[in-house]
């Protein structure tokens, strides 16, 4: 007669025990999901006050208070490819009351040029959802002289290493998209480095930079005043809202550099608190108000469910990885 195995006393504890542990974990996830929120939400972005990501941030953020009922600020925690950012928020608890407005950098960038790092936004963070798109813009200061990018290159051809290009911060898509812009166009041009928009702003107003790479939200300022002159957009067709402005591609086939936002969670955030956030991004993101606001500063809406962004993303580090591999050269 086959006889049965019995499992020892001790074990038959241990397992009841892991397992009312794990129904007792997914039951309170549940509920935090379900009374979620609890207080106020912060929402860190890795850019200093001013730039795009931080503007577009503050108007999610209303719109998420108003959702919410809980007052939803945003944290500028600026400097190293979004690294500064990535810490801190990766050090705070699961509850969804602290989330990270990454950026197009910190998957694209802060891992190539920095391998060492031993946070990967992609395996460890939480996915809620993409927030917004914004397409480079290539500008020069009105003093310079010149109104198209043919003219940018033939300057900065014929005044070799004398021109200063804004590029944000060192590892940005700003940075990366200038590295490109340098390389493809055969330019000799010194990219200087920003943490902030604003910051980049004051010195063309100086004189001390003559050319300008960053989303028209940053700029808008300084190119409604006449100061800046749009010579290019980065995308592959010409946009509706500015269809005289031409494409980057349109002198340098195939250039295309966006930057965008996405939102996610800290490592270890539950599943079912994640997905109540992402629904309730997309809730607001279809908003009329804020897709108009949006809209206004040149920045397209996607909404996506989690599995989409990591989808999204993956495509874009494939995108980009020729170009990271050139500047990491120059880098280190």
């Amino acid at each position: 007669m086959t006889q049965r195995f019995k499992a020892p006393r001790g074990a038959l504890n241990r397992r009841a025990f892991l397992a009312g542990g794990a129904a007792f974990a997914l039951t309170r996830s549940g509920a935090n999901a379900q009374s979620f929120p609890s207080g106020p939400i912060k929402i860190v972005t890795s850019v200093g006050a001013g730039g795009s990501p931080d503007v577009l941030s503050r108007i999610l953020a209303d719109s998420l208070t108003r959702l919410w009922g809980q007052q939803v600020i945003v944290i500028n925690q600026p400097g190293a490819a979004g690294a500064v950012a990535i810490r801190a928020v990766a050090s705070t608890p699961p509850d969804g009351h602290t989330l990270y407005m990454s950026l197009a950098t910190n998957y694209i960038g802060l891992p190539e040029l920095q391998a060492n790092f031993p946070i990967d936004v992609v395996r460890d963070f939480v996915p809620i959802g993409f927030v917004g798109g914004h397409p480079m813009v290539v500008a020069a200061s009105a003093d310079l002289g010149v109104g198209t990018l043919p003219e940018l290159i033939a300057l900065a051809k014929k005044r070799k290493g004398e021109l200063n290009v804004a590029a944000g911060n060192r590892g940005s898509i700003l940075h990366l998209t200038g590295e490109w812009l340098r390389s493809a166009a055969g330019i000799d041009v010194t990219l200087l480095h920003y943490a902030s928009a604003p910051q980049a702003i004051t010195d063309v107003l100086g004189a001390r930079v003559h050319v300008m790479i960053d989303a028209v939200t940053s700029m808008r300022g300084a190119i409604d005043s006449g100061k800046l002159k749009p010579l290019a957009v980065a995308t592959a067709q010409r946009q509706p809202k500015t269809p005289d402005l031409p494409t980057v591609a349109e002198t340098i086939p195939n250039f295309e550099a966006v930057g965008w936002l996405a939102l996610m969670a800290p490592p270890g955030t539950p599943a079912p608190l994640a997905r109540r956030i992402s629904d309730d991004l997309r809730k607001v993101l279809a908003e009329p108000a804020l897709q108009n606001r949006f809209e206004e500063l040149g920045t397209h809406i996607r909404p996506t469910t989690p599995d989409e962004l990591t989808a999204f993303i993956r495509e874009q580090q494939q995108i980009w990885r020729p170009v990271i591999a050139e500047t990491a050269k120059k880098i280190n």
